[in-house]
């Protein structure tokens, strides 16, 4: 099912409930270099048959600009011009990769995702967003450019790790907690195994739900200087925390959202039974609520976020379930609630 969405630095094709063969219906091979890592080269080593590849290991440390530069050789040794598609097949960290390096090589080239984590499907892949890391810092180099399409082939998560399909429902968890109090209620009544069954759509709805309130934010705010801002909740002490301690971004981000919780009771009004509530459902989708860390360490990283404004930072907190607000908090706050999150665990 194809759906051409405009925003306002162009259109995308959103082809939902799709298979990667159709990828050839609307784009020719040749002009096709496709972007992915070991492990998913290896498991659909026959989908990529004839095709030019560029693999990648599959580690966050590839998200950097040693990477970029080799992957800008390799296609200037594949002659690759301005009518090259690169599309590419993976997760989170492939789509930054791919969007970035297709929004510099030559000035600008076309691209494509075909997100195969669930983290990337309803979250990752959308938005235009494309980012490398800098040491410590996350995202900290990157363009917004959108892809000339998304391409949506649940097969690949019959290959998905069962902690990935947890670091998927974080990002779930974060559109139920900034936009949807409905669907907070509707994960709270099921658990993961409801939506690997096949024999119901729960799941293609799910992605398509979330998918949809990226979209719609998105195209109100594409650069990120309104409501977009909103979709960061509990990604400011995430970044912090997974770079630190290289934990995998759903599940850094789940307690990312416990901590901005924490902070919401204090400066929104956020009542302490949500809170509550937020760990339960995690739990539920087998994210961790607990983590001892360094508090220091991770306001030094903190303190370099994209996000920063002198000695505050815009901060995305509840006022209740499915509404959230940005709030600019100065450090020492933050600070406080981290170190409060981290003496109760």
């Amino acid at each position: 099912m194809l759906q051409k969405i405009n925003f306002p630095s162009g259109s995308v094709n959103f082809l939902f409930d799709s298979s990667f063969e159709e990828l050839w219906q609307h784009y020719d091979q040749q002009h096709v270099v496709i972007i992915t890592n070991e492990h998913i080269s290896k498991l659909y080593a026959r989908l990529f048959k004839g095709l030019k590849m560029l693999v990648l290991p599959a580690s966050e440390s590839s998200k950097d600009l040693h990477t970029i530069g080799s992957l800008s050789r390799q296609l200037i040794d594949l002659k690759a011009t301005r009518q090259t598609i690169l599309v590419g097949v993976g997760g989170g960290v492939i789509t930054d990769i791919t969007g970035f390096l297709a929004s510099v090589y030559l000035r600008g080239v076309r691209f494509g995702f075909v997100p195969t984590s669930l983290l990337a499907m309803v979250d990752a892949a959308v938005g235009g967003k494309n980012g490398v890391n800098s040491g410590m810092h996350k995202n900290i180099l990157g363009t917004v450019t959108q892809p000339s399409f998304i391409l949506y082939d649940t097969r690949f998560l019959d290959t998905l790790p069962d902690d990935e399909w947890s670091n998927g429902f974080a990002e779930i968890i974060k559109y139920a907690c900034i936009f949807d109090a409905e669907l907070f209620e509707d994960l709270a009544m099921h658990n993961i195994s409801y939506y690997q069954d096949e024999d119901n759509d729960a799941l293609n709805k799910l992605i398509t739900r979330c998918v949809d309130w990226k979209i719609k934010t998105v195209q109100e705010d594409e650069k990120e200087s309104g409501i977009r801002k909103l979709l960061n909740f509990g990604h400011t002490a995430a970044h912090a925390i997974e770079n630190l301690y290289e934990i995998p971004h759903g599940k850094a981000v789940g307690m990312g959202m416990i901590i901005a919780c924490m902070i919401s009771a204090d400066v929104s009004g956020l009542e302490k039974v949500v809170v509550e509530k937020l760990k339960a459902l995690l739990a539920q989708y087998h994210l961790p609520v607990k983590l001892k860390f360094n508090a220091a360490k991770a306001m030094e990283i903190l303190k370099m976020d994209k996000k920063r404004v002198d000695d505050n930072i815009d901060y995305i907190v509840l006022e209740k379930t499915g509404k959230a607000v940005v709030h600019s908090l100065p450090f020492d706050t933050i600070e406080k609630a981290l170190i409060a999150y981290d003496s109760n665990n």
